[in-house]
């Protein structure tokens, strides 16, 4: 076909593209970006958490050994440990048990099951405050490919249209608008392939937070029910020399 442009450089095959194929490049580009920009904050977001977290629990450990939960209430809120997910846990189910150990409670209420209720809520906000923006990263995945797909289709379309209006066939007078248009689809497959990767990488790594701070979480109530039952002893001994 005359006038078929023969330069295979993205530059050149930017220039023969139609409007649709051109539209459908920028947004794959958007998208790229956008799942780029998603996973150097998430990266970075998930390392100060990790790092934070394992300082806090050497913090906090000693101090409940000695059960000064005041100081280690103030460790949990400390700006240090702002992005670490055991302090948002951790803080939670201890002010929650403090408060309820400085009130006139009925005897039948449970203080532990209380404050398991406080350290679940806590959890499951944290956990989805850690999935932000990992839904993006599925969308895209999933959907690049076809967006690309929609730019081949919408070339091919342009390539045998030129071939009708300048009267001339056969492969190669269409070989060079086919590659034009299949040049969407490898930019579609090459920004879902790393958006897959990464939201399978991000999504392992929330769950690994989650069963640390469920671990954590458990730790905690078992320090509760042994508080409790300290508290009932000595409350009961308290009884019987009275």
């Amino acid at each position: 076909m005359e006038g078929m442009n023969t330069n295979f450089s993205l530059l050149g095959m930017w220039s023969t593209m139609n409007w649709v194929a051109r539209g459908v490049v920028i947004v794959l580009a958007i998208m790229s970006i956008w799942s780029l920009t998603i996973a150097i904050e998430r990266l970075l977001r998930f390392g100060r958490a990790k790092k934070e977290s394992l300082t806090l629990a050497r913090e906090v450990t000693p101090l409940l050994a000695k059960h000064d939960l005041e100081s280690a209430i103030s460790r949990t809120r400390d700006k240090r440990f702002r992005h670490s997910h055991l302090a948002r846990v951790l803080n939670a189910g201890l002010t929650e048990f403090q408060y309820e150990m400085t009130q006139q409670l009925p005897e039948d209420f449970d203080i532990v099951e209380s404050g398991k209720r406080a350290i679940d809520r806590e959890t499951l906000m944290t956990t989805a405050e850690m999935k932000k923006g990992l839904g993006n990263l599925a969308t895209i995945s999933t959907t690049a490919p076809f967006v690309g797909l929609f730019g081949t289709v919408a070339g091919i379309i342009h390539a045998f249209q030129g071939m009708a209006i300048t009267g001339s066939g056969g492969l190669g007078a269409v070989s060079a608008g086919i590659a034009e248009a299949l040049v969407t689809t490898a930019f579609g497959l090459f920004v879902a392939i790393p958006a897959v990767w990464l939201y399978n990488y991000f999504l392992n790594k929330v769950d690994r937070f989650t069963v640390e701070m469920s671990n954590s979480s458990s730790q905690l109530v078992d320090y509760f029910i042994k508080n409790e039952a300290k508290a009932r002893s000595r409350a009961a001994a308290a009884t019987a020399r009275a």
